[in-house]
């Protein structure tokens, strides 16, 4: 049913994704679909790594470490953007297209006024994307 499912990651907020990227895991396996995370970041250093080149290893160790565990492959796609505060749901639509996924598994959380008021990424990509979205909170 699925071929290629995508779960963005914020590795500064790793901890907070655990059953999106548990539900992302078993939906590989069950539909032998290949799993990529993709990451967000700027070119300016920041909390999580000093430059592209850095986060682009730490979201590849991170999808590693989270493969081992799980028992499935899961490829890492770090994506640079001017702006991910503003640019951050353009920028994982887009990348949803350019990779060609199917499935986007996105980690949300349980809203709050503001959200009322503003779309929350994930309702942002659910309401846009072509493709499924999953949100897991």
């Amino acid at each position: 049913m699925y071929r290629k499912i995508i779960v963005p990651v914020d590795l500064g907020h790793a901890d907070k994704i655990e059953k999106a990227l548990a539900v992302s895991a078993d939906l590989a396996r069950h539909y032998h679909a290949e799993l990529h995370y993709v990451g967000v970041t700027t070119s300016a250093p920041g909390a999580v790594a000093h430059n592209p080149a850095e986060f682009a290893e730490k979201l590849k160790a991170f999808a590693a470490e989270q493969g081992a565990a799980r028992g499935v492959d899961i490829q890492a796609d770090a994506v640079t953007s001017p702006d991910p505060v503003r640019d951050l749901d353009d920028t994982l639509r887009r990348t949803v297209d350019e990779l060609g996924a199917d499935l986007v598994v996105m980690a949300s959380h349980v809203p709050g006024f503001a959200d009322h008021i503003f779309s929350s990424n994930a309702g942002y990509l659910a309401s846009h994307a072509s493709v499924s979205v999953l949100v897991v909170r």
